[in-house]
């Protein structure tokens, strides 16, 4: 790489207009993202908690896309993996923890949920349901309230590639396009509806779909967060000038089984799952910050000691939280008997 080449690599995140420690804080929810996920497979595996789906290998669009958005007035409807996204917008790693040991703490359903089905009404996050893509007509209605009252806000909604072929993706995406709704489609396409490969799901890209819906789709590596900030940044802006909404297909691999219920070697090989982790995203943000003299092997191994600490307090405090009231399980389920009738 000659001098000039080096030199506009190095300010591509001040060309898209993020700050030093803009660009390093992305890098810190990567690695605390991942972390997390790696710690909770643990903890699975140990009997501690029942149930972890992964989020490894998707980190760098989930958070990438965070930081495209105002993450103080914007609203979220993130699916079942986006652990990055949602700890990069508020959610601390205890209540994330709460939710893994579904304690009664759990700010997304009181432990009554499996993690993934995350919900925050002080951040903004819409709460998620176990059927796939139900999430993206409540982000079309968010956005059409927005639309109405005048907001310039955005409503950004992500989903699997698998989702793009349910009923729910294209009505909500029709009707956004008629409207001309200031929402954001992400689907992050990591090659697998849980067993089933991309090649069998689908004909074309996901992106090209946005065109018979009457607005733009784009494709984009999301091993490149600074790529997907771009698009995500432009997407919002088209979205508060009033011009409609965005479909964007962030291309990426799941590294990690579906869940801990899925043997992912019987549909798939070690070896196809090793190459990928060569694209894996975060080493080469670390390697991009460190060319920009933005990042140390002495940060990274402070970074490491820090979040394997933060870890530590969020899973004491979580194992010592109460669980719910055997009783609770009625809340919110039924309508209150004789009350407003």
């Amino acid at each position: 790489m000659n001098a000039k080449s080096s030199m506009q690599t190095k300010l591509k995140h001040e060309q898209l207009g993020l700050s030093e420690t803009e660009v390093v804080d992305m890098y810190k929810y990567m690695v605390l993202a991942r972390k997390f996920d790696e710690r909770c497979l643990l903890l699975q595996r140990a009997g501690k908690i029942n149930f972890h789906v992964s989020g490894i290998g998707q980190e760098c669009t989930q958070i990438a896309a965070a930081f495209a958005l105002d993450r103080q007035r914007d609203y979220f409807l993130p699916y079942y993996r986006d652990y990055g996204f949602v700890l990069s917008v508020g959610m601390t790693l205890k209540e994330l923890m709460l939710s893994a040991f579904a304690k009664a703490g759990d700010p997304n359903s009181g432990g009554r949920q499996m993690p993934g089905h995350f919900g925050c009404k002080r951040l903004r996050i819409v709460t998620g349901s176990s059927p796939v893509t139900t999430q993206v007509p409540h982000a079309v209605g968010v956005a059409l309230s927005a639309k109405m009252q005048k907001k310039d806000i955005v409503s950004y909604v992500t989903f699997g590639e698998g989702s793009s072929n349910q009923g729910d993706f294209h009505e909500g995406l029709n009707f956004a396009g008629v409207q001309k709704l200031p929402v954001i489609f992400l689907c992050e396409n990591n090659q697998y509806a849980i067993s089933v490969p991309i090649k069998k799901q689908l004909g074309g890209k996901v992106c090209d779909r946005a065109l018979g819906y009457g607005f733009p789709g784009v494709r984009v590596d999301g091993n490149d967060p600074l790529e997907v900030y771009r698009v995500v940044k432009e997407a919002r802006e088209r979205a508060v000038r009033g011009e409609g909404p965005t479909l964007i297909e962030a291309m990426m691999y799941r590294l990690s089984p579906h869940s801990t219920s899925d043997n992912d070697l019987a549909y798939r090989t070690k070896e196809e799952v090793d190459e990928n982790w060569k694209k894996d995203g975060i080493p080469r943000m670390k390697a991009y910050l460190m060319e920009c003299g933005l990042w140390s092997e002495e940060q990274e191994a402070a970074l490491l000691e820090e979040i394997k600490q933060q870890l530590k307090i969020a899973i004491e405090e979580a194992e010592h939280d109460p669980f719910p009231n055997p009783e609770d399980t009625l809340l919110h389920v039924y309508a209150n008997d004789g009350e407003g009738q």
